[in-house]
């Protein structure tokens, strides 16, 4: 259950594992929102680098506006999930420990928001960090769309890029905590069957920092497979939204996209994931002929595979 709800606050829900360079940073972003009426409460995960004192200074400093809670390496949804049960915003926001926002990205969300009556507002973001060469992106006005095609087609937006009523938070029960490297997008999936009602803000507000591979992201095969249990359970769970959308556009934007990410998987060399996603399309049956000498190739063992594709390489012209 949530704390006791305060009209018009905003809580800023931050997971924090190993963010020592970025934290105070990204806690500064919130604190210096241009909307005023705003908490943020840290979750640390177990942090070893120093993470958990310095958001301890934060809150000596901002008693009436940071609260920091702890648990042992259970991951970042369980994280959002504990700092949920301890919120009293009638509004959510989420970032990450090593994000951070335009000053007044909450002002504008919150005033789409509610001028609106909506339930999620959402805006444009970039993805930073050391060697990231990323153009800012303002997505789709998803609601004068068809918005089912849109989000069964990708992530609709990272998780800081969006504020949402704290009712269809609670409604949805938060974050599901079984497949972690999709758990945002099972989020907004789930937040999608509930309501419609979103509206955005075409400017980019957000600002996403990338890891390289470090990242949970970056091991692309999990990613994917993770990415298409939450579609498939979009689909069976909502069978009357997707109803419009023809059996084979269905395919598509599911199992037609692990293909297609395995091709690029595979064209990057990332054999790893290649042969993880040439080998789902195998067992669930969704190769086409055309695909046939990708699918066979990926069923040998890995050094195996490594091999047959150098040897291709060098017969290439």
């Amino acid at each position: 259950m949530s704390a006791a709800i305060i009209p018009g606050l905003v809580s800023v829900i931050m997971p924090c594992f190993n963010a020592a360079p970025f934290v105070a940073e990204a806690v500064a972003s919130a604190l210096r929102q241009t909307y005023g009426k705003l908490e943020v409460v840290v979750v640390d995960d177990g942090s070893s680098d120093g993470s958990a004192e310095i958001v301890e200074r934060l809150v000596a400093e901002h008693p009436e506006r940071v609260r920091l809670y702890r648990q042992v390496r259970k991951g970042p949804y369980p994280a959002r999930n504990l700092a949920l049960q301890h919120s009293r915003g009638e509004f959510v926001a989420f970032l990450d420990a090593d994000d951070y926002w335009d000053a007044d990205c909450i002002e504008k969300l919150h005033r789409a928001l509610v001028s609106d009556a909506a339930e999620v507002a959402y805006c444009g973001w970039q993805n930073v960090g050391d060697g990231v060469q990323s153009p800012p992106h303002v997505p789709p006005e998803y609601e004068r769309e068809d918005p089912v095609a849109h989000f069964l087609r990708t992530c609709p937006w990272p998780i800081h890029a969006a504020l949402v009523r704290h009712a269809l938070v609670d409604s949805l029960q938060g974050f599901s905590e079984h497949r972690f490297s999709s758990m945002d997008y099972d989020f907004w999936l789930r937040a999608l069957a509930a309501t419609r009602n979103i509206v955005r803000v075409p400017e980019v507000l957000a600002y996403y920092r990338w890891h390289g591979a470090d990242q949970v992201s970056a091991v692309k095969w999990r990613q994917v497979l993770d990415a298409l249990a939450a579609q498939q359970g979009f689909i069976r769970a909502n069978p009357q939204l997707v109803a419009h959308l023809p059996q084979d556009r269905l395919r598509a934007l599911t199992e037609g996209r692990v293909l297609e990410q395995a091709y690029r998987a595979f064209w990057k060399r990332d054999l790893v994931s290649a042969q993880h996603l040439f080998r789902h399309a195998a067992a669930a049956h969704t190769f086409r002929a055309a695909d046939l000498r990708h699918i066979v190739s990926a069923l040998l063992p890995l050094p195996l595979y490594r091999w047959v594709t150098r040897l291709a390489d060098r017969g290439s012209p």
